[in-house]
């Protein structure tokens, strides 16, 4: 099960990152295969960005729950999107989901890389899904990271205690690779490899949404890195700044390594 300090760790204090997500651009492999009148599941919902996208598309005779273990997510995602007919958002745990055989797809995004024990929560999501449903996880390789040009070395210091500082608490910097074992390990089927790369260059309209990502995560996530001692404050501070100076003067792009995998729940 997972740890207290997974759990810790990956507790989302700053919302901005995931409230600028869509289905349609953060999400494409579901946006894909999703179809009016489905029951879909998003687990570790957040704020609802994505999910909202699910709901608006499946309309209103298809049916979405967005679940996270956050209960400030939950509110603002039932603030924000309190209008979407057919859209419920609840507080409940990945790893002891309350639904057996009722969803026609069971998803989520960027969560399995923040668990100690991701193919328990798999194993959950394959319990959630219908007969002849499908689960299909989105999630990174942080090890494949690539920036143009090389980001400052404070950064790529940085960068390194983040990694540290996550597999330290059992996280799987490398969960996309492993993902199509971990499929079969639940008794998946069918299983199919998307690569999702999440890529933003100088010229895009909304480069600095995504080039800035790093710098919060220098911010957010760094401040508990400085409390775990995983790194100083002086070097979290200057890392931030030298990376935010590197955007403005020299950044041309960023590639984040995304894999979409899916499979096919065949039996109990």
């Amino acid at each position: 099960m997972e740890t207290e300090v997974a759990k810790e760790r990956a507790t989302l204090k700053e919302s901005g990152i995931i409230d600028a997500r869509s289905l349609k651009k953060s999400h494409k492999r579901l946006a894909d295969i999703l179809q009016p009148g489905m029951t879909v599941l998003d687990v570790g919902c957040g704020t609802g960005a994505i999910t909202s996208g699910i709901a608006e598309f499946v309309g209103p005779n298809g049916c979405v729950i967005g679940i996270d273990n956050n209960p400030e997510l939950i509110e603002k995602a039932r603030e924000n999107y309190k209008d979407i007919p057919g859209l419920t958002f609840k507080v409940d745990d990945i790893y002891n989901l309350p639904f057996q055989n009722e969803f026609d797809i069971v998803t989520s995004a960027r969560v399995l890389q923040w668990l100690a024990s991701p193919q328990e929560a798999l194993n959950q999501m394959v319990k959630a899904t219908k007969i002849n449903g499908k689960v299909l996880v989105l999630d990174y390789n942080h090890t494949k990271i690539s920036w143009k040009p090389e980001a400052p070395e404070t950064m790529q210091y940085f960068y390194d205690c983040f990694l540290k500082w996550r597999s330290d608490a059992g996280m799987d910097n490398e969960i996309a690779d492993h993902l199509q074992d971990l499929f079969q390990e639940s008794g998946l089927t069918d299983v199919k490899v998307s690569l999702q790369n999440e890529k933003t260059k100088r010229s895009d309209d909304d480069f600095q949404t995504h080039i800035t990502i790093w710098a919060g995560v220098a911010a957010f996530k760094g401040s508990q890195m400085v409390k775990d001692g995983f790194i100083t404050e002086l070097q979290r501070a200057k890392a931030e700044d030298d990376f935010r100076k590197w955007i403005i003067q020299r950044a041309e792009s960023q590639i984040m390594y995304l894999l979409a995998v899916e499979g096919t729940k065949e039996r109990n």
